[in-house]
């Protein structure tokens, strides 16, 4: 069931990728507000009028033939493909966590010099509201100054116990109280309130929705991260909260494929085993991710789960059968996947990481996502970097997955400018209207 809400998800096609100039002006901040002048120019701003319209030809024939925008912007990725090195698509292929509540010359040298395409920061990079801020409008002021490509900033934000908000700011209820509720309106705002977080903050992704259904009682991980053991709520709720997030022209990310409901280890600590076979993952698991693909779910995480009747040697992260067979050939999901964390313990504890980056690419991610180890990145960069040169994985193959990365920050008009204002009052009073709605209940 879908809610009648109006679709901000395409905010505007763009049709070229534009070298943006950063003119970024520091006005004086107050513990609730903080002020950014002179805004520079996004993504494809000089094109803003020809976003929406169409090309026409006119054939031999004399009528006229239609050239869709989408047609427009394909054509313009492809083109900043082709003009791309090896080093360069392989950055936009990896997103990487650091060390540090700011920039400094290692953690600023390295996003450079790999041309790093996405980061993620945690708890570990956060202090308060101000600091967060400026961080990331430091991240944007970095990538400006080395590539002409917008970057990826994402977080971990579900609310409840999975949040990396600042300490000023009100968190929102964990999933299980909202599909308790199982109220779709209500998820939809929980979705607009983490949508408005993750953007005032200056973030572009959000690694939520979670679509895993809680069947296991004994699971470590999941529990009430989870909208419940109903499969039919999870679905519901899950994509409302999807197209929440959207509606703030924010990405969000469905997790954890192929579900990671049923499990009873952590696959932070080691490699959770499910022996389930197709038709009971057609018939439970896959159901809520199938219904956010049908809503046209941007962003898959894959999860390191070994499907023993499914591939019995490598963990889903890994796995052809279940990343290109299952989610793309059977689910139909054309847009970006991104791996787990690959410094969790299902990873390191039985894969080197550079050969895990490698057959994690093979498999058919988009996105490799490194969170720890600067020696960790190094060898996902260098060991990606060299399978592409010596032909072990075939340039086509990573032009794919640029493709699909390209234009998805150019469908959510990502671009190098830096926010006017942050404005922590306003998110806590969403939050803080959603947590009187449950105790209303």
């Amino acid at each position: 069931m879908k809610m009648n809400h109006t679709n901000w998800k395409a905010i505007g096609l763009r049709l070229a990728f534009v070298l943006s100039v950063m003119l970024v002006g520091c006005s004086q901040a107050s513990e609730n507000s903080v002020e950014q002048e002179n805004q520079p120019k996004g993504v494809g701003d000089e094109d803003e009028d020809k976003s929406n319209t169409q090309g026409h030809a006119i054939d031999e024939g004399g009528n006229d033939t239609v050239k869709s925008s989408d047609d427009d912007m394909e054509d313009a990725v492809q083109e900043k493909i082709s003009s791309m090195t090896i080093e360069e698509k392989v950055g936009q292929m990896l997103m990487f966590g650091f060390e540090g509540t700011q920039m400094n010359d290692k953690t600023s040298g390295f996003i450079q010099e790999n041309h790093i395409g996405g980061v993620i920061l945690f708890e570990r990079n956060i202090t308060d509201s101000k600091q967060l801020f400026n961080l990331n409008r430091e991240l944007k002021e970095l990538n400006t100054n080395s590539q002409n490509i917008p970057l990826f900033i994402s977080v971990d934000e579900e609310g409840g116990s999975v949040t990396r908000m600042p300490p000023q700011i009100v968190n929102l209820p964990d999933s299980k109280a909202i599909g308790d509720q199982n109220n779709l309106e209500l998820a939809f705002q929980v979705g607009e309130a983490i949508g408005e977080r993750v953007n005032a903050f200056g973030f572009n992704v959000a690694m939520a929705p979670v679509m895993d259904i809680n069947s296991n009682l004994n699971n470590p991980v999941i529990g009430d991260r989870s909208f419940g053991d109903n499969k039919h709520i999870v679905s519901e709720m899950g994509v409302q909260e999807m197209e929440g997030i959207e509606s703030k022209g924010v990405i969000p990310v469905i997790k954890h494929f192929p579900g990671h409901g049923d499990t009873d280890v952590d696959s932070h600590l080691g490699l959770p085993v499910l022996h389930h076979d197709m038709k009971r993952l057609r018939r439970i698991e896959f159901l809520p991710f199938q219904n956010a693909i049908d809503q046209q779910a941007d962003m898959t995480m894959v999860a390191h789960i070994l499907l023993s009747e499914i591939d019995s040697k490598d963990p889903s992260s890994l796995s052809k059968n279940v990343i290109t067979s299952m989610l793309r050939e059977e689910l139909g999901f054309n847009g970006v996947v991104i791996t787990d964390d690959m410094t969790m313990g299902a990873i390191l504890e039985n894969y080197d990481i550079g050969k895990a980056t490698v057959k994690a690419v093979q498999a058919g991610n988009d996105i490799v996502l490194v969170c720890h180890g600067d020696e960790n990145k190094l060898k996902a960069v260098n060991s990606l970097t060299e399978a592409v040169k010596n032909g072990t994985i075939k340039e086509e193959r990573i032009d794919e997955s640029v493709m699909r990365i390209l234009s998805l920050k150019d469908k959510y008009n990502l671009s190098h400018s830096t926010l006017n204002k942050l404005d922590v009052d306003k998110i806590n009073q969403s939050s803080e209207e959603i947590l009187q709605k449950l105790q209303g209940n």
